[in-house]
């Protein structure tokens, strides 16, 4: 008999909440447009409403300043604009982004690609805010972008200490906070956030819904699609009502779970203690703050692709990096960003723990890599041979 799989890959999506299903199954029901006044109409209008509250209290936000996406890769780009200022302030001109950003935000949204500065990271892959600092003394006022927690490595960002470079410099931040949304606190208040992308199905949502939340006292964004009044004429087109209940169900129910973040780190320690047994592994943004989920680890001669592959025959789902491009064969940016040479940039294997991950999931991992470790790395060192 097959035995079960196991699902190590909950920063590429989650599987949905029974809460999101349930207040999805009932939006359906709703058959009224959201923007209409009759009472089918405000029957749609209340469940929108009623998301965007419980999605505003997941991040310490009021519910005016969310504006419902089609995800985090919308949001991300309807934040990236020029023109973008704080009341009395002066607007943006440029673009200054981490290296490790997404590939949603490394594409630098509407801002001409010339205007638009990358900031190093350490070796762990995190910020220096002195760093920072001189980029914003040396020019125009600028959006700065730097995430809260890394897809990849999960490695949190100094995002407090950022903001007040920021706000020193009298320029504005926005903030991806996708990956973190459900495994950390959020407050956009006491991050001093100016806007904040999130994401449903990476808390238990649907797929293809999103949030930007955007702070007060600011100028901007720019829609990105104009048309209707929807969303406060910040993002034209009928809502997605049913998506949206699904986000904010699940979102209730994120905040609801964030203590179990403590099982789940525990479970992360068991899981590197078993993987740094083997001889050459590499636990990258091992000496920064993480999300208590995340690790992303490699070893010289390992080729992830291969590895995901053969972890995939073993019942056990895991990604090379991030999911968004891991039909790629490439090196892995981040990993290259935090200074990593060649031999590491094609081997970073992330695994991601979830709400359902137990124990038992842990050991089948480590069960698999200790088969399939030997064999992959020294597969992979006579591929590099032969190509030569």
């Amino acid at each position: 008999m097959a035995r079960e799989r196991v699902y190590l890959d909950w920063n590429a999506t989650t599987p949905l909440r029974p809460e999101a299903r349930a207040a999805m199954l009932a939006a359906m029901d709703a058959a009224g447009n959201p923007s209409s006044v009759h009472s089918e109409g405000r029957q749609a209008r209340r469940i929108v409403e009623d998301a965007r509250a419980a999605v505003a209290a997941a991040v310490g936000a009021e519910a005016r300043q969310v504006v419902f996406t089609s995800g985090g890769t919308e949001a991300n780009a309807l934040a990236l604009v020029p023109g973008i200022a704080r009341t009395g302030g002066a607007p943006v001109e440029r673009l200054i982004v981490s290296a490790v950003e997404h590939p949603s935000v490394m594409a630098a949204g509407r801002f001409d690609t010339k205007l638009s500065m990358m900031l190093d990271v350490d070796r762990d892959g995190v910020v220096d805010p002195a760093r920072l600092q001189a980029l914003l003394a040396g020019g125009p006022p600028a959006l700065v972008s730097v995430m809260l927690a890394n897809n990849e490595t999960g490695a949190l960002q100094p995002v407090a200490e950022i903001a007040q470079a920021v706000r020193d410099a009298g320029c504005v931040l926005h903030v991806d906070a996708v990956q973190a949304l459900g495994k950390i606190s959020i407050d956009i208040k006491e991050l001093q956030v100016d806007l904040l992308s999130i994401s449903a199905h990476k808390i238990g949502g649907p797929k293809g819904v999103g949030a930007l939340v955007i702070g007060d006292n600011l100028i901007g964004p720019e829609p990105l699609l104009r048309g209707g009044g929807q969303e406060l004429s910040r993002r034209a087109g009928t809502e997605n009502v049913i998506g949206i209940a699904g986000f904010g169900a699940a979102a209730k129910a994120a905040i609801a779970s964030l203590p179990d973040m403590a099982k789940i780190a525990e479970l992360r320690k068991i899981l590197e203690a078993g993987l740094r047994q083997h001889n050459g592994v590499t636990v990258f943004a091992q000496d920064a703050p993480r999300l208590p989920n995340t690790i992303l680890f490699g070893a010289p001669g390992l080729r992830a692709e291969t590895a995901v592959i053969g972890f995939d025959l073993e019942g056990i789902a895991v990604s090379s990096g991030s999911a968004c491009s891991s039909g790629k064969v490439q090196p892995s940016h981040v990993i290259e960003a935090m200074g990593f040479g060649p031999e590491l940039t094609r081997s970073g294997i992330r695994v991601s723990l979830g709400w359902t991950t137990t124990e038992s999931d842990v050991q089948r991992f480590l069960e698999a890599w200790k088969k399939l470790a030997g064999s992959l790395i020294k597969q992979s060192d006579e591929t590099e041979v032969e190509r030569f």
